[in-house]
């Protein structure tokens, strides 16, 4: 089953996230699907999955998340992941900067029934608004 839900949360990175393939949300996102991250807060529903792709795919167009590794027991998957893209569309109140970005995240899935219906991600968001140029870098310390 863990190599089953790998490729499920594969098929949504190819697929949906990268490609912005909707038509496929059905298949894959449980209508009562469930998503933690500190930036945006809880997201709910399919429709919801939807709504947070679409805001990145906004404002970057040309966004590829490439799975660096993925690690899975019963029914949980752990993605290690690097987005990249160009900044062309307004995020987070941000204009577009047309700066390109890289990024790295972690995300836990949950599998049930065959469909996604909880992830808990957190990704390197400073490190995001300081390459397009709204977030001084943190000092480090000594």
């Amino acid at each position: 089953m863990s190599e089953q839900n790998k490729a499920l949360v594969r098929r949504m990175i190819e697929e949906l996230v990268n490609k912005g393939n909707f038509s496929l949300l059905d298949e894959l996102v449980a209508s009562d699907y469930a998503y933690y991250e500190p930036t945006v807060g809880e997201i709910r529903g399919s429709n919801g999955y939807k709504s947070l792709v679409s805001m990145y795919r906004n404002a970057f167009p040309d966004v590829t998340l490439s799975i660096n590794e993925q690690i899975a027991e019963g029914d949980k998957v752990v993605t290690h992941w690097t987005a990249r893209g160009t900044h062309q569309g307004e995020l987070m109140g941000v204009p577009a900067t047309g700066k390109q970005v890289t990024v790295q995240g972690v995300v836990i899935s949950r599998i049930e029934n065959g469909k996604l219906i909880q992830d808990f991600e957190t990704y390197d968001v400073h490190g995001m608004m300081r390459q397009l140029g709204v977030s001084q870098a943190v000092a480090k310390a000594a």
